[in-house]
């Protein structure tokens, strides 16, 4: 680069010149000090970082040292929080699950309008009221009947010989009317009040005390008390005319809504589970936010924030697809209805999967926002052209009698104070959000860069002193 001597440099020159005539100056001298001169603010526009300031100097010194530890101690810092943020993931929807009773009854309600589920309910409540006809028995009664009544013994015979008959007719019978009851809208409405008073015990039994509805098995199976619902069933076969089912007792049957050893281990650390996945996550956020802010180059750096955490979250979907297929892969010679255990999993799981495109999406609209505010060449073209852009359209507004007046001159001299109040009011929004999902970061996103963009259209730069004479 060339560096051409200022006008009060020359000056100077011509001054020593001018004295030459009134003496011998060391002109010599005083032009090898203008050379160093020279070559000194040559070598500090040369080493002159790209966000505008000065860096230490190539020997190194306190100010190269404690550059060099901040960068450090913000890798280290993005590092733990990318490796940390599935983690927080996993926790925010775990204390979901666990202690808000809204989240988990909406999370199991739409179980109930499944048909694989539905079918395999039916298949258990049949299973527990046929347990308790036994069509056998009955027949005996009606042939000790037969035979005080003197009827034929051939008669006798034929009908003993029907119990098989009988009792797959009895079990059709039954499947028949808990099919009706399954697809009912009462089934609806009892499994949605079930679940709610369930998730009530289910924290009393984490917390070790009992449970009438929700047990947790030693093998870690989390289940559901079906005697309401056989109760509805009961009814039900009495009104289409099987009197028997009225005399059956109260039926101790349950529905296995999720098994994993992994379920015992939670009960027992239960207390520590809920301040662990209070705080994970924040930690997790914090980290990365201290990251950028002990870093020299903030804007780099939060872009690389912003990928990491949008990476992470792609790894925390593959890891959760690979234990999808290790938890049916235990199943598959424990349960009878796999396909009914597939369905309960993907639907638990889906307040996680909305979570993690939550976050990664939130990554990848951090990482934009800070790669369009750096400091690089495409960066700094984008800029450009939008400004050029937005320019050209207030000139052809103005020409036209349209003009922003006091307002936009204020705004010109405090867009950076605007822009700065709009991404505060994007964050709040999104921090205080109940249930943040990908669409609501997306809306968020394209409203702030729509309303920062409005800002930049309706600002009006100062208007520049005319030139002196």
């Amino acid at each position: 680069m060339e560096h051409r001597p200022s006008a009060a440099v020359a000056a100077g020159v011509d001054a020593h010149t001018a004295g030459a005539a009134g003496g011998p100056p060391d002109i010599a001298a005083r032009l090898a000090d203008l050379e160093r001169e020279n070559a000194d603010l040559r070598r500090r526009l040369l080493e002159l970082s790209d966000d505008g300031r000065r860096p230490p100097a190539s020997g190194g010194g306190p100010r190269t040292a404690r550059h060099r530890w901040r960068s450090a101690t913000a890798v280290v810092l993005l590092v733990l929080g990318t490796l940390l943020a599935p983690a927080g993931a996993i926790a925010a929807w775990a204390k979901g699950q666990l202690t808000d009773t809204d989240a988990y009854a909406a999370t199991v309600a739409p179980l109930a309008s499944d048909p694989v589920v539905q079918s395999a309910v039916s298949g258990r409540l049949t299973e527990a009221v046929m347990s308790r006809i036994d069509v056998g028995a009955l027949l005996d009664d009606v042939v000790t009947g037969l035979d005080e009544a003197d009827v034929a013994p051939r008669a006798v015979t034929a009908l003993g010989a029907l119990e098989a008959p009988l009792t797959s007719g009895v079990e059709s019978f039954v499947r028949s009317a808990a099919d009706r009851v399954v697809t009912s809208d009462a089934f609806v409405t009892a499994w949605e009040r079930a679940n709610r008073v369930a998730h009530e015990e289910l924290v009393a039994v984490m917390e070790g005390q009992g449970g009438d509805l929700v047990q947790v098995g030693r093998d870690g199976q989390l289940t559901i008390q079906l005697a309401g619902m056989i109760e509805l069933l009961k009814e039900r076969l009495v009104e289409r005319g099987l009197d028997v089912a009225a005399n059956i007792p109260t039926v101790d049957a349950t529905f296995v809504i999720m098994e994993t050893t992994q379920l015992v281990e939670i009960q027992n650390r239960y207390g520590q589970l809920v301040t662990l996945t209070t705080w994970l996550p924040w930690v997790a956020l914090g980290l990365l936010a201290a990251g950028v802010l002990v870093s020299t180059h903030r804007l780099r750096t939060l872009m690389v924030a912003g990928l990491a955490l949008a990476a992470a979250m792609v790894a925390l979907g593959i890891a959760l697809g690979l234990a999808r297929s290790l938890y049916l892969g235990a199943l598959s010679d424990v349960v009878v209805r796999l396909d009914a255990a597939e369905v309960v999993f993907d639907q638990v799981a889906s307040p996680l999967r909305g979570t993690l495109r939550t976050a990664g999406v939130l990554g990848l609209v951090v990482a934009l926002a800070a790669f369009l505010a750096g400091g690089s060449a495409s960066a700094r073209s984008l800029r450009a052209g939008a400004g050029r852009g937005f320019a050209s359209a207030r000139t052809w507004g103005e020409t036209r009698g349209w003009t922003t007046g006091a307002v936009g001159l204020w705004l010109g001299r405090h867009r950076s104070f605007a822009r700065a109040v709009v991404i505060a009011v994007a964050a709040l929004v999104l921090l205080l959000a109940a249930d943040p999902t990908a669409g609501l970061v997306i809306g968020t996103a394209v409203v702030a860069g729509a309303v920062v963009a409005l800002l930049e259209l309706v600002s009006r730069p100062p208007a520049r002193p005319a030139p002196s004479p």
